[in-house]
């Protein structure tokens, strides 16, 4: 029987990260390897997700992070019977130094102290695993394991408009005031898919007074499922300002067949690929504005040819059958 795999969550609930985690475990089942989930016992997101792929769950009881960190040390030293695959920094850290892990990424250390916790972690560690080429040069030893999606249809494509869509945090560091200030300036509507928990206020309000000042032209949908927000949109734009590892959004918009503006922080452009056509400066209302511009008027046989080729991209690259063969090869060179 083939040697089961233990997936071990960064936080409970279903962030970005633990994403990734859920995939994987259904590519891992998928594939017919014995998978178990770790994760915290409440919420209970994670672990109702994997168990919905078909995976076995150990519900970690903990009473906030650093308890956390020592149960799950103290579950790892049990007895594991098989290779452990740590999704982010905290089940890393928790596990350093034990055998047969790895380290999976799924954002850059944000702190020296993050930095610091990273060095511990990967101690012992098989492999350090990023999602994108502009981590891996920015973590020593890394290697690359894009991410991927869940599957996504093409969605039909609404008339002609001016209907810009965003999908994320609300918050300036993912850039939406700068896309209010853009489409304030260009004419449209601002289409909003997300919420503001956990960002700080000082990122809450630049977006709340850019909003304020579209006057009527812009619809807060709160979260919202991705293909809900991208049916209803022209073109969809994710303007962040900070250095994104990946950019998931991205490529969804690229399985949609929608029309996308990304910003040139960090991976994001990686992921659109190399003749994506609308890209702009970070945190550059005007570039922003002018890019906007270019993909809304654009002749329906280039916004054809720009969306059929991110389509392909997506099918080769993030979509469920590449991310579950990129687990096999790894798995492949695990057991040899």
């Amino acid at each position: 029987m083939a040697e089961r795999v233990f997936l071990a969550a960064n936080n409970a609930d279903l962030g970005g990260g633990e994403q990734v985690l859920v995939r994987t475990a259904a590519a891992l089942v998928d594939l017919g390897r014995p998978v178990t989930v770790v994760a915290p016992d409440s919420p209970t997101d994670v672990l109702d997700a994997a168990a919905a792929v078909g995976a076995d769950v150990v519900a970690i009881r903990a009473d906030g992070r650093r308890d956390h960190l020592r149960r799950l040390r103290a579950w790892d030293r049990t007895g594991r019977d098989g290779v452990l695959w740590c999704h982010g920094l905290v089940p890393a850290l928790a596990t350093a130094g034990h055998r047969r892990r790895l380290v999976h990424l799924h954002q850059l250390p944000r702190s020296p102290q993050q930095w610091a916790a990273l060095r511990v972690a990967r101690t012992r560690s098989d492999r350090v695993l990023v999602p994108s080429a502009y981590l891996a040069g920015r973590v020593s030893g890394a290697e690359v394991l894009a991410n991927w999606t869940d599957d996504v249809a093409l969605r039909p494509r609404p008339a002609a408009g001016r209907r810009v869509g965003f999908l994320g945090r609300l918050s300036s560091d993912k850039g939406l005031d700068v896309l209010a200030r853009a489409v304030a300036a260009g004419g449209g509507t601002l289409v909003v898919g997300g919420d503001d928990r956990w960002v700080p206020e000082d990122q809450r309000a630049p977006v709340r007074a850019a909003l304020a000042a579209l006057c009527g032209r812009v619809e807060l949908l709160g979260r919202v499922a991705p293909a809900d927000l991208l049916d209803r949109c022209d073109v969809v734009a994710f303007p962040s300002r900070v250095p994104e590892s990946f950019g998931l959004v991205v490529a969804e918009a690229m399985a949609a067949g929608v029309p996308f503006v990304v910003s040139d922080a960090g991976a994001m452009p990686e992921v659109a690929g190399p003749d994506h056509p609308w890209v702009a400066r970070a945190g550059d209302v005007d570039d922003l504005a002018r890019v906007l511009e270019l993909a809304l008027t654009a002749e329906p046989d280039v916004v054809r040819a720009v969306t059929d080729r991110a389509r392909a991209r997506w099918e080769a690259e993030y979509s469920p059958q590449a991310g579950r063969e990129r687990v096999r090869r790894l798995l492949e060179e695990l057991d040899r």
